[in-house]
C-alpha cells in the first residue's frame, strides 16, 4: 500500500489485497478457474504488487471484479455499474514481492488511462483521461478527492478497459 500527499489531499495507491488474490487464485470473479501464463517476455502489467512482470515468470489470468470487492467491504450497491475484467497477477504469493512504490506506480503505466470516480454506492461520477506520467495522475486525483462525493477512483487501460488499481483518500 502506497500513501502520497499532494498539496490538495492524500491519497493511497491500493493493489488488489492478498486476502482476495487468495480467493481469486482458485476461483475468479467470474467463477473460473484462472488461466497459467508463462510470460516469457515479460511486462504483463501485475495487479498484486503494481509492477510489470519479469521475463519468464509465471502468472495466472483472472476475472476481477474491483468495484464488487470494494462494494463488500463498504455496504455499497453498484448495479450495473459492477464489471468484471480481465487481470495478470503472479502465480505464487511467494513469487509477489508487494508494492514498492513511493508514489502513482508509473511502471503500471505505459498508455494512456482513464480515472474513474465513483460515489459512495458505486455509481461512476467521471471519468477523466490521462496520459502515461506520474505528474498529471497525481494532478487529476487531487482535483477529483477535492469533491466530498468521491469514494474511489479506479485507474484503467484507455485502450481495453482492464484494471489498474484502485485509488482511495488516505
Amino acid at each position: 500500500m502506497t500513501t502520497v500527499t499532494t498539496t490538495i489531499t492524500a491519497y493511497t495507491v491500493l493493489p488488489i489485497a492478498p486476502v482476495v488474490l487468495a480467493e481469486l487464485r482458485r476461483l475468479d470473479d467470474a467463477g473460473n478457474v484462472p488461466v497459467r501464463v508463462h510470460d516469457t517476455e515479460g511486462g504483463s502489467p501485475l495487479r498484486c504488487c503494481l509492477r510489470r512482470a519479469e521475463p519468464g515468470a509465471h502468472l495466472l489470468l483472472l476475472s476481477y471484479a474491483p468495484l464488487r470487492r470494494w462494494a463488500d467491504e463498504t455496504g455499497a450497491h453498484p448495479g450495473p455499474y459492477d464489471e468484471v475484467g480481465p487481470v495478470f497477477v503472479h502465480a505464487c504469493p511467494a513469487d509477489c514481492p508487494g508494492p514498492t512504490s513511493s508514489g502513482y506506480p508509473a511502471a503500471m503505466h505505459r498508455g494512456d488511462r482513464v480515472l474513474r470516480a465513483y460515489d459512495r454506492n458505486g455509481h461512476i461520477l467521471r471519468g477523466v483521461h490521462v496520459e502515461p506520467g506520474p505528474e498529471l495522475a497525481d494532478e487529476v486525483l487531487a482535483a477529483m478527492f477535492s469533491d466530498p462525493e468521491v469514494a474511489v477512483v479506479h485507474v484503467r487501460a484507455l485502450g481495453h478497459g482492464c484494471f489498474q488499481h484502485e485509488v482511495r483518500r488516505a
